[in-house]
């Protein structure tokens, strides 16, 4: 007896080494791009970038924990972060709000403001964005979180809709209320998950964008929803027991608010089903039986394209940094060629590649506890810096080809020390996987 409990155990533990990967060790992000001055500029401001990023050791090396802990716990000790919330009403009737937080430190001489749009469902209540906030806020920069509409049990749906995964507009009426308040602010554009995919849309459309905007910073988004669902809908790596989650979490935003969303005229008017929409197993069963039809898409297919990012990509003009990590199990390693060949093809553009970090995870240090600040808002902050420094050493008409727009000689050269893939131009690239 005592024989087959041992080796119950050995089983167990087997298991769970595997699932933990306590083999791996720490390394160093990859970067991928072709500008050498705006990396190195970036590099400059942040150069703990060139260190190997160290999980927290029991645990930090599975992506799994690394996701789960993130939605369940958030962060170590968790400070609430003082600020104001703004509602604004919109010319659909929907109410908008948004959360406002001023620096309470100054380490910069510039007002620059971080517009920040959280993950799917998320607000500035959820526990990531209160870190980082207060994190940014310690550093000089004034925060601004878009509270996606539905979210937030406090406020009610007044329009008939909530957010979506492509709806660019909510996050632009914010931008555009943050400039009437500081005109003279730059703006840099942060977004987790879908809020990556959302702000990489908006820079990408083609629409008038404020002048003020020096940079993006997109972290975990997926891209393509397309080519995405079709890896959620596997039961490989855990990614349908996620898919699950996703769909519950934005099923009960809609019941929620189902006197609004599921009224007799939006039924009539939309060809509504309440029983398809509750009973909905999947994001795309969900998808079909609501946000299609609400937001006028002929498929679920088509609203997945208009949707991602990847098909806006190339007309990005504002300089761009991509946060992903290779063991996300929410956004599988098959789509991060999409921003590879991105940055691969564009100035003032840079992506980070780590092994590890999970879902929006990045915890790091110490063996069971992990350190308050996790790397993700470290380098967060670090980033900004480096859009900042780029921006004002390029801010003239003419400074492009001078010597300000590169480090000096007396700076240390960084690049070397770091690993990065470049990419000639003229080298003929992988085709993006759409």
């Amino acid at each position: 007896m005592s024989t087959v409990l041992l080796a119950v155990i050995a089983v167990i533990l087997c298991v769970l080494f595997r699932i933990l990967n306590v083999n791996s060790q720490p390394q160093k992000p990859v970067i991928y791009g072709r500008d050498r001055s705006f990396i190195e500029n970036i590099l400059f401001i942040s150069p703990f970038l060139n260190e190997p990023y160290v999980p927290t050791r029991l645990w930090g090396f599975s992506g799994h924990v690394q996701t789960i802990l993130h939605s369940l716990i958030g962060r170590v000790r968790c400070p609430w972060p003082i600020g104001g919330r703004v509602s604004l009403v919109l010319p659909d009737k929907s109410t908008l709000t948004y959360d406002l937080y001023e620096p309470v430190g100054n380490e910069h001489e510039d007002d620059v403001t971080v517009a920040i749009c959280p993950g799917i469902g998320n607000t500035s209540e959820s526990v990531y964005i209160r870190t980082y906030v207060h994190y940014s806020q310690c550093h000089g920069y004034r925060c601004a979180v878009l509270n996606h509409i539905g979210a937030l049990n406090s406020v009610p749906v007044t329009g008939n809709r909530i957010f979506s995964y492509g709806h660019t507009d909510d996050y632009n009426y914010m931008v555009e209320n943050l400039l009437e308040r500081y005109p003279n602010t730059k703006l840099i554009l942060v977004g987790f998950s879908l809020g990556g995919n959302l702000i990489s849309k908006y820079l990408g459309e083609d629409r008038k964008r404020p002048t003020n905007i020096i940079g993006g910073i997109s972290i975990c988004q997926g891209y393509n929803a397309i080519d995405t669902m079709v890896y959620l809908l596997q039961w490989q790596n855990f990614r349908r027991f996620y898919l699950y989650i996703m769909t519950d979490n934005y099923r009960n935003i809609i019941t929620r608010h189902k006197r609004m969303l599921l009224s007799p005229e939006m039924k009539s008017r939309y060809n509504l089903d309440e029983k398809q929409i509750v009973s909905a197993g999947t994001l795309p069963d969900l998808d079909e039986a609501y946000s299609r039809r609400v937001y006028g898409f002929e498929s679920v297919a088509d609203l997945y394209k208009w949707s991602s990012s990847a098909f806006y990509l190339h007309n990005i003009k504002t300089p761009m940094i991509f946060v992903n990590a290779r063991d996300d199990p929410i956004v599988p390693e098959p789509m991060l060629p999409i921003v590879r060949e991105f940055v691969s093809s564009h100035d003032k553009a840079m992506y980070l590649e780590l092994a590890h970090g999970g879902h929006l995870g990045f915890y790091e240090g110490g063996l069971v506890y992990a350190n308050p600040v996790n790397w993700l808002d470290r380098a967060l902050v670090g980033l900004a810096g480096g859009l900042l420094m780029a921006h004002n050493k390029c801010s003239h008409k003419d400074v492009a080809a001078s010597a300000d727009c590169v480090p000096s000689d007396d700076e240390p050269d960084l690049i070397k020390s770091a690993t990065i893939v470049y990419r000639d131009p003229l080298e003929k690239s992988p085709q993006l996987a759409y």
